[in-house]
């Protein structure tokens, strides 16, 4: 069955960086855009940022600038990179293949001095 798996979260104090990864099984990674999207304590889930097939990316206007998405179709892998951390990124950071039920557990980030 499909399956993702993210990894890489963790505490890092505001400015720091971190880089999160998720693992695809199950599927033919390569046919789907992916995302990445986050659920902060009290709130809804939010989406974050967007590759497609062919590697064209989105992001919501808080993040641009300091996040970069990117996918590896040989490893059925996404990648989110997220420097100059703030304390509002903390949230549980999940990913998700685009338009499907496909989601991953999650990973928490937690930006604190």
């Amino acid at each position: 069955q499909v399956q993702l798996v993210e990894s890489g979260g963790g505490l890092v104090q505001p400015g720091g960086s971190l880089r999160l990864s998720c693992a695809a099984s199950g599927m033919i990674f390569s046919i789907y855009a992916m995302g990445w999207y986050r659920q902060a304590p009290g709130k809804q889930r939010e989406w974050v940022a967007t590759i497609s097939r062919r590697g064209d990316t989105n992001y919501r206007d808080s993040v641009k600038g300091r996040f970069t998405i990117s996918r590896d179709n040989a490893k059925n892998t996404v990648s989110l990179q997220m420097n100059n951390l703030k304390p509002e990124d903390t949230a549980v950071y999940y990913c998700n293949a685009a338009g499907t039920a496909f989601w991953g557990q999650g990973t928490q980030v937690t930006v604190s001095s």
